[in-house]
């Protein structure tokens, strides 16, 4: 366990010599908003691990933030968008040179949502004993169980790393892999989200429009704040079900919230103000400040027939060189692509940028797009 700054300065320094390190993390995220970090996993090699007390150095982080950074050593992470995330917030950095071995595994004929655990199994023939998931990672001292399940979650990820590269350029996916790996220096990927951008992931809302759509986006940004600035989850601070209740009868005053079943007096003592400021804030938009809900999907049987042709071409072409279909795009990436085509979603669908779109979209746009 590395407690102090001048230890982890050292352990920083030797892996800033080598050309791979597999970094991870182990944190506690229940009932807060931000995740507890608490143990941070950096190695080299099956003998070389090392355990970063999060607890002990909070606030003293930033001799990682130089390996992140650092051109030239790659990151290995395992599922990175988390963990780059979490560390983004605890060390300021803007990690570059980063492999993601979950989606590596996608251009080698696996699946690109692998488990570490069958990954490994897979590539190295090592099964991680994964009892300590559950486990307390702010505890000290941690237990020589948790250290050993710590360790081995970076252990070999630079054996599968090699694997992985071998695999694709047998393959002849390693050009395209590489494309993907450097899409993951793009530090937006791992900056907090907009909070006035939340609604659309709000479950239902898709089903408004006008100032009901306004009032959610200015409610699920208000959730937003207050979730970040109390550290509690977002369902705690309010459920999609109120937030969606609330922009439909748009309070005007705090009187009013209490004829919601749900809300607790507490609740509108904590929270009314915020709620009502929020419910004003989209009354006083004009029409075309209002948000736009999803596109409005006709159906179309000629279209979804299309539509099913290029989601099954698009499998086949994909099988047919290793790679998982579930990589090259998604239903919604398809679907956008057979409708709109490959102008009005250039730039915001995936299947009409870099490798995926020599590889599958500008045929599937040929056979399946009409115009």
């Amino acid at each position: 366990m590395i407690e102090s700054t001048e230890q982890m300065v050292a352990c920083m320094n030797e892996a800033r010599e080598l050309d791979a390190v597999a970094v991870d993390t182990e944190l506690v995220w229940e009932r807060t908003f931000y995740p507890a970090l608490g143990v941070v996993q950096v190695g080299w090699s099956r003998q070389d691990c090392y355990l970063l007390d999060a607890v002990a150095l909070a606030g003293q982080m930033s001799p990682l933030s130089d390996l992140l950074e650092d051109s030239d050593t790659v990151k290995l992470l395992h599922d990175a968008t988390q963990d780059l995330t979490i560390l983004r917030a605890a060390t300021g950095a803007a990690p570059i040179n980063l492999f993601d071995t979950r989606v590596a595994a996608g251009f080698v004929g696996l699946a690109s949502t692998i488990s570490l655990r069958d990954l490994l199994v897979e590539l190295v023939d090592i099964e991680l004993d994964k009892t300590e998931t559950r486990t307390d990672w702010l505890q000290r001292p941690l237990s020589d169980t948790q250290i050993g399940y710590a360790e081995d979650d970076v252990r070999y990820l630079v054996d599968a790393y090699a694997e992985l590269w071998r695999r694709a350029r047998e393959r002849g996916t390693d050009h395209w892999m590489q494309e993907e790996m450097d899409g993951l220096n793009d530090a937006s990927l791992y900056q907090e989200r907009d909070p006035r951008e939340e609604f659309r992931r709000v479950k239902g809302y898709g089903k408004m429009r006008g100032l009901e759509l306004a009032t959610l986006r200015e409610l699920t940004a208000w959730r937003e704040g207050a979730a970040r600035r109390l550290d509690r989850p977002r369902g705690r601070v309010a459920s999609d079900k109120l937030l969606l209740f609330l922009a439909q009868r748009q309070p005007v005053k705090n009187e009013d919230l209490s004829e919601v079943k749900s809300f607790r007096r507490r609740d509108i003592e904590q929270h009314g103000q915020g709620i009502v400021e929020a419910v004003a804030s989209a009354a006083a938009l004009d029409k075309q400040e209002w948000p736009s809900g999803p596109p409005s999907q006709r159906h179309d049987r000629e279209l979804e027939t299309r539509y099913r042709q290029a989601m099954e071409h698009m499998r086949e072409v994909a099988e047919a060189r290793g790679i998982d279909p579930a990589l090259v795009g998604t239903r919604s990436d398809i679907r956008g692509l057979v409708r709109e085509g490959p102008e009005s979603e250039s730039g915001r669908n995936r299947l009409t940028r870099g490798w995926r779109w020599s590889f599958a979209g500008e045929e599937l746009a040929d056979k399946f797009y009409v115009s």
